[in-house]
This record gives structure tokens, sequence and C-alpha cells, in this order.
């Protein structure tokens, strides 16, 4: 899944992408509201981390702005400030989640998380289709009792099919979802990695789950009627 963090405290903002890194996501940052009102309007994200004491705009007016504008990307308030009102205050504005600092990254992970599940309308912390298990928390896979050992990337682009089980996605939804603003679109390297992924979920199966849905992308589930590979 994709991250945008606007926080202008670069070593904290450095801190919790490489931890986002480490459990697959795919993370860009914003050092100012303006930037990251401007990366958050013209980018795809699933997930914004968005501080309130920002230089040029600050993160209330980020927020309003946004939701104005119709865009329904989860929001999580990061903030240094404490009081019930200042909560009460960035829920009003349209955020979905209020975490304070100091913060442990777990409780952010879990959080982040929650709003993933919420956005998704999902209630179960796994994701599943058939024998076809991902833990997105505990980063496992498996089918069946078999343990499925997968790259991040790999990982990544699992989790994001499940999440939109039995849908086409095509190959730039993976790429806005999967991948930073830094990757080169034309490039074939997603379908490189849906390759990959297809032998290690589906290789010496019967029941295919990992569908190429021919000019258009990827769907996972099981089998239908329409032209797959």
């Amino acid at each position: 899944m994709r991250v945008l963090i606007i926080e202008d405290e670069r070593k904290l903002s450095n801190i919790v992408r490489k931890g986002l890194i480490e459990e697959g996501f795919a993370v860009d940052q914003a050092f100012d509201g303006e930037e990251g009102q401007y990366l958050a309007e013209s980018e795809s994200y699933d997930l914004i981390i968005l501080d309130v004491m920002l230089p040029k705009i600050n993160g209330l007016d980020v927020c309003r702005s946004l939701r104005s504008k119709k865009i329904i990307t989860p929001i999580l308030i990061l903030t240094a400030k404490t009081t019930v009102k200042d909560k009460v205050e960035g829920l009003n504005v349209g955020a979905d989640d209020y975490l304070t600092k100091p913060f442990a990254f777990t409780e952010l992970k879990a959080r982040l998380q929650a709003l993933l599940r919420r956005s998704h309308n999902q209630t179960q912390t796994t994701l599943q289709v058939d024998d076809l298990e991902v833990d997105p928390v505990k980063h496992t896979a498996k089918r069946g009792n078999k343990t499925i050992f997968l790259t991040p990337k790999e990982f990544s682009i699992l989790e994001f099919l499940l999440r939109h089980q039995n849908e086409v996605v095509t190959r730039t939804q993976i790429t806005e979802h999967v991948w930073d603003y830094n990757f080169d679109a034309l490039s074939n390297v997603v379908d490189v990695f849906v390759a990959t992924l297809r032998k290690k979920v589906d290789f010496g199966l019967k029941n295919k789950l990992i569908h190429t849905i021919h000019g258009v992308g990827y769907r996972i589930g099981k089998d239908k009627d329409e032209k797959t590979s």
C-alpha cells in the first residue's frame, strides 16, 4: 500500500518512512503543507499521515481542503497537540484518526492497518480467497498448509489484489499503490513481479487464483468463464 507522510520534522519523517518501507509500504514524503497538499491531490494514496504544525499550510487546512475536493483517502493526524479540543478539531475537519507524539511505531502501524481495513470495508485482520490466506500485520502468506515466501514487493502486490478481490485491477493501479513517486511507469516490472508471484501462489495447483485479463490487467479470485490465463 502507498502512504504519503506530510511532516516537517525530517528526522521523524525518515524514521517513519524507514519503518513503513520495512513493512512493505511504498512511501512518499512532503515536508510542508503546500507540497503535501499538491501530492495528495495529484497522486493516488491508500493512506496519508499528516502533521498539524506545518510550514506554508497547516495540517488542519490541508485536511479540510482535501475533503472539500472529495478526496477520501484515510488521514491519520500525527501531532504533538494532545488536548481533547485539538483532537476534536482534527476529527471535525475530516481526519479519520489521531495519534499524538511521542508514539510507538507498533501503534502507528496498527492504526494504519485498521484504517486500511475500514476503507476497504473489511472486518477481518487477514485477507483470504479460497485456500489462500494473507496476514498484512504479520506479513505472512500461505496457501492451504504451505507457507509462501514473498519479497516485500510481491507481498504488496498480493495484498493489493486481495483488497480488490474479484475486481480487475490495471497495471497503472498496481503501480500507483505499490511503488513510490519515483517509479518508472513505462517499465514492464509489474508484469515481471506478477509472473513471479503467480508461480509462488499457483504453481502445481489446479485451481489458479491469479488471472491475467488480457489488455486490461489482473484479477485474483476463483476462475471465471472470461478469457484469462
